[in-house]
């Protein structure tokens, strides 16, 4: 059985979608095992002072991975890259 806050990130996720990766202020990350069918792309925006202000994910996979992906998004936001 999963923890409630995890059922909630998979059943209603947050921060899905994309940034425009064509910004300067824009990163992009890739990570998964396409072999087991997980796979997430996580983008930042991060502003002058290096606080990511803007986050957006897409995970193709499993339920835990969804809302894993969810989870992360709203834990790194405001905060520095260095954190």
């Amino acid at each position: 059985m999963y923890h409630d806050n995890i059922v909630e990130h998979y059943e209603n996720p947050r921060n899905v979608g994309s940034l425009d990766k064509k910004k300067d202020t824009v990163g992009t990350g890739l990570v998964g095992a396409p072999a087991c069918g997980d796979v997430m792309k996580l983008q930042i925006e991060v502003d002058d002072e290096g606080v990511i202000r803007e986050t957006k994910f897409k995970t193709f996979g499993c339920g835990s991975a969804i809302a894993s992906s969810s989870v992360a998004t709203e834990w790194i936001k405001g905060k520095t890259v260095e954190e």
